[in-house]
């Protein structure tokens, strides 16, 4: 921290005299030693870039007849630059559209340094690293936009808002606390003033969003949390269930290493089978990551859970039981009949084949 002090003191003082300064009277002002100072000026001259000339017999100052100089909102080694650069492509590769126009300024700020340290090599291209995106939403650029710049100002947003669940649009003014990147989709953290309550809020479903000139309800972040954080997935509400899973141990493997809530707790048992125990309240989101273990998991408690998750398996069952198929699935029946005897014909042809 105290050479970071020293330089923004050395580069007020550049800036503030109108011609050189001597190294003497620099070393006052900064209350350093000669090579001390040397180092500084260096450091603000290779590294950040400053147009620091040294005018013989008088000093240093700053070439005016360059574009002033300012220095950077941050000071970072070569490596961690470079690793803020790979980071902002992975935010344009994460939402296309969203953020590419407000990053581009820092991207290339971020590249003057680069270019002005003594690094032989430049970061990974981009078709080495892939991010693979699954079941994401699309956000309207300029909603998005609008809804971080007024959580940021600290301002009420007005928004219409369709829900997913009734298909009903509602227009609503909501004070935002807290944006959320969950499962490859953005969501909205915020107080409800129609509903005078804390809601979620998916943001691809926002059709329109406008800042008001209103300062923003602030709710104290504990109490975010005990909504937000204490059930299970993207739901808000109190944790007042325990699910208590059992996997197999093929899935144990997986399951074991994974992060379902932050206050689960698990253990693996001799036969090497994996017991996750992990807290909700809105049981939705948790039946479908249950479901998605297909065989590989048993509820074993609560029974409400486990009552939830065996109707869901029935109810797939059924689509495919002959006597049961809706009418818009005897399309597909005939093709599906056609692999099976095409099958079941090879199996034939090979097992002639082995007894010859």
């Amino acid at each position: 921290m105290e050479g970071l002090l020293r330089i923004v003191r050395l580069h007020r003082e550049l800036r503030q005299r109108r011609g050189p300064v001597s190294a003497r009277v620099l070393q006052e002002q900064l209350e350093c030693s000669r090579p001390t100072l040397f180092r500084t000026l260096a450091h603000l001259r290779d590294q950040l870039g400053a147009p620091l000339i040294n005018v013989p017999g008088h000093g240093y100052a700053y070439d005016r007849n360059l574009p002033e100089f300012e220095l950077p909102g941050f000071w970072l080694s070569a490596d961690e630059l470079q690793a803020l650069v790979v980071m902002d492509d992975l935010l344009v590769q994460l939402e296309p559209g969203i953020l590419r126009e407000h990053v581009r300024p820092l991207r290339a700020h971020i590249d003057q340094l680069l270019a002005k340290s003594n690094r032989t090599h430049r970061p990974p291209p981009l078709e080495r690293i892939r991010l693979l995106r699954q079941h994401g939403r699309r956000v309207l650029a300029a909603n998005f936009a609008v809804i971080a710049g007024a959580l940021l100002e600290r301002r009420q947003l007005r928004i219409r808002y369709e829900g997913r669940s009734r298909g009903r649009t509602s227009a609503r003014e909501v004070s935002p606390q807290r944006l959320v990147h969950y499962r490859d989709n953005w969501y909205l953290d915020a107080w409800c003033h129609l509903a005078e309550d804390l809601r979620v809020f998916s943001l691809d479903r926002v059709r329109a969003a406008e800042s008001i000139d209103q300062v923003a309800i602030e709710v104290p972040h504990d109490e975010l949390d005990r909504a937000f954080t204490a059930s299970y997935g993207i739901f808000a509400g109190a944790a007042h269930n325990i699910a208590k899973l059992l996997f197999t141990p093929t899935a144990a493997r997986w399951v074991a290493d994974e992060h379902w809530h932050p206050n689960q707790s698990g253990q693996f048992r001799t036969d090497g089978s994996y017991e996750l125990t992990v807290p909700y309240g809105d049981a939705r989101e948790l039946v479908k990551d249950v479901l998605r273990h297909g065989a590989d998991v048993l509820v074993l408690e609560p029974r409400a859970l486990a009552s939830a998750v065996e109707t869901a398996l029935l109810a797939a069952l059924r689509k495919y039981r002959p006597d049961t198929v809706p009418p818009e699935y005897h399309a597909v029946r005939p093709a599906a009949s056609k692999v099976r005897a095409l099958s079941n014909t090879r199996r034939a042809k090979s097992d002639r084949d082995l007894q010859q």
